[in-house]
């Protein structure tokens, strides 16, 4: 039998954070953070893999963020797995979790709120409108309580990332922030919190969601098109597949998310769609014809 390895030690505020963090820069480790929102899969593991292949050191946090749920969304209900999550950072060596509470991230009298416009409007903007606010605030307090070296989030939450760069950037914030690669079930699937909302049968439909956009990536880098009829054909096949209603299906920059109508550079197929109590994302790379 394979022995437990020990779990990372648990630090509940920012003066317990820092102190931690200052003696690992004193004997010269430099530091990548994984921010999370907890009950981790094998993509959360991934980005931890990815931190400590770049860094000596990695730090996981868990919160759960108030700021970026809406009042009728699923905070109160959201997975909630501590001490099954410390279990999978050992595996995946994380060194450290900050969990702080809300009453640490959020203190009596809070009044602050980063608002960011351009790559945070449309797609999951438009529909969550509060989200990337919330997402932007906490954020940018995690990457000032840590001063990491870099910071490493999921490609699954594409909008999200180019959020974050674009606040990093503009606020000068000194940390590099490395964007990992979808992980994905054997049946496609993107690995997500949300995913254990879904019944077996709804897990079997809600591979469609990637089949959808696959296909009308490789379309569009064949040249097929015009973009909304396969846009529109994505739409009607996850719709068929049992979900019950699409947020969007869209074709957007790589770079800017700028809405486009042909593919001439490297460009995102981006979707959510809402299946049983589940509203799922995902996105593809497309490439332009010209480079297939």
């Amino acid at each position: 039998m394979s022995q437990a390895l020990p779990l990372p030690p648990v630090v509940r505020s920012v003066a317990a954070l820092r102190a931690q963090l200052a003696e690992w820069r004193r004997a010269g480790d430099d530091i990548a953070l994984v921010p999370t929102m907890g009950y981790l899969h094998q993509g959360h593991m991934a980005l931890v893999r990815y931190g400590k292949a770049t860094c000596r050191r990695v730090c996981a946090t868990l919160f759960v963020n108030p700021a970026q749920f809406a009042p009728t969304e699923d905070f109160q209900t959201y997975p909630r797995d501590e001490a099954g999550d410390r279990a999978k950072l050992a595996q995946a060596g994380c060194d450290l979790l900050y969990a702080p509470t809300t009453e640490e991230m959020y203190p009596e009298g809070f009044a602050t709120r980063i608002t960011v416009t351009g790559v945070a409007e449309g797609l999951c903007g438009a529909f969550r409108p509060q989200m990337f606010g919330g997402v932007a605030t906490v954020v940018t307090k995690l990457l000032n309580q840590a001063s990491p070296d870099v910071a490493v989030f999921g490609e699954k939450d594409y909008q999200q990332l180019l959020v974050i760069r674009r606040f990093v950037r503009d606020l000068d914030l000194p940390v590099r922030i490395d964007g990992a690669p979808t992980v994905r079930e054997p049946s496609g699937l993107a690995m997500s919190s949300r995913n254990a909302y879904l019944s077996a049968e709804q897990r079997a439909q809600a591979p469609e969601l990637f089949a959808a956009l696959t296909a009308a990536a490789e379309s569009l880098a064949r040249g097929g098109g015009p973009v909304e009829a396969v846009l529109g054909a994505a739409r009607q096949r996850i719709v068929a597949a049992g979900f019950a209603s699409v947020d969007y299906v869209e074709l957007r920059d790589a770079e800017t998310l700028a809405t486009i109508d042909r593919v001439v550079r490297p460009a995102r197929l981006l979707a959510a769609a809402r299946i049983g109590p589940a509203r799922l994302i995902d996105n593809v790379a497309v490439v332009p014809p010209a480079a297939v």
